[in-house]
């Protein structure tokens, strides 16, 4: 990561998976001070003696409070915002927390970063906000909504305010390769919910890459998407267990709350204006004013000329593809040696 030497930038849910990975990064890289904040001291803790590095400062507070995001932007120059409510099923029984985190959350963050004169700020969001069916979906697309409009609101703002939208992170918390991998281990089945439903691929790297190009790239408003493979959950499940040395048995328990067969990255409305940028898409913000006319006298004949950048459609991994990019994770080495695997002769890609 380049750019960040002698700067100071705050993570908001920096406790989770991508926290950890960009906070090492960051770090590594000679950033002045990071900031972790995060309302969960006891993970705060765990993470403090992990890093072991008085650059990195931890804040205890909720993007909720907005006085306690305020006091953690203070002389910030860039804000990763990763804090979410993320679980589907969780959001789909308790949809007002999601609102609240996700989408009154980004607000106070965006709200505060402007206050305090930040640089950039770069909102993470997911696939799901593409045409949602869920409530975690809902909230993050209205999250991209308000980082989209902080910049029709204020047109003459010195803080970039844009989002970055990816897919499935390979084991990440939560994720369902660790489950994979704790199956095997307990001689368990692998359980799927459908074999046939697709997701895009990327690792915490990739998705960490996505955010430094946002924020190397971003002008007001843009959404960045990174191309991704996909495949299909049943090919991810042979494929662990192919690389375990496992016959182990694939059961089926059937799809979850508000799941989807598939997920799309971008929509076609969205591509219409999109800019290819090699192994991403900058979507740039629609900068029309409340002047309607725009939209019943001079529509986009273009629109139909795209498809979904969606799961089902963009080139597809079979099982042998998906060990070969599952190799690639440092976490699945490690376990692969912990499980008596010979990983370092396999290859690494």
């Amino acid at each position: 990561m380049t750019g960040y030497e002698d700067k100071r930038i705050l993570i908001t849910g920096g406790t989770g998976s991508f926290g950890h990975t960009v906070a090492k990064r960051l770090i590594a890289d000679g950033a002045r001070e990071v900031r972790i904040f995060s309302r969960d001291e006891a993970k705060q803790d765990l993470m403090r003696h992990e890093l072991n590095d008085s650059r990195a400062r931890f804040y205890v507070g909720d993007v909720r409070d907005y006085d306690s995001v305020e006091r953690a932007t203070k002389d910030v120059d860039y804000i990763f915002h990763a804090a979410a409510l993320k679980q589907v099923p969780s959001c789909e029984f308790f949809p007002m927390e999601a609102v609240k985190t996700n989408v009154i959350g980004s607000e106070n963050v965006i709200r505060a970063a402007e206050r305090s004169g930040v640089r950039s700020v770069v909102c993470l969001s997911t696939d799901k906000a593409v045409y949602p069916v869920n409530a975690m979906g809902m909230s993050k697309a209205m999250m991209e909504k308000i980082a989209q409009s902080h910049g029709l609101n204020n047109p003459n703002t010195e803080t970039i305010v844009s989002c970055v939208r990816y897919g499935n992170v390979m084991y990440s918390r939560g994720s369902v390769i660790p489950l994979f991998v704790r199956q095997l281990r307990s001689g368990s089945p692998l359980t799927v919910t459908s074999p046939d439903m697709t997701r895009f691929m990327m690792s915490l790297a990739d998705s960490v890459d996505l955010v430094n190009f946002a924020f190397t790239n971003a002008e007001q408003g843009d959404l960045f998407i990174r191309k991704a493979p996909a495949c299909t959950i049943g090919d991810l499940a042979r494929a662990v267990a192919n690389l375990f040395g496992s016959d182990a048995e694939v059961a089926v328990i059937g799809t979850r709350h508000a799941e989807k067969v598939s997920e799309a990255l971008a929509s076609r409305e969205e591509l219409a204006r999109a800019q290819d940028m090699g192994d991403y898409f900058r979507i740039a913000a629609d900068k029309r004013d409340l002047n309607y006319g725009a939209y019943f006298e001079e529509g986009d004949k273009g629109q139909n000329r795209f498809t979904d950048y969606d799961s089902h459609t963009v080139d597809r991994l079979n099982v042998e593809q998906v060990e070969r990019l599952l190799l690639t994770l440092p976490e699945l080495r490690d376990e692969l040696r912990n499980a008596g695997v010979a990983v370092d002769e396999l290859p690494a890609r």
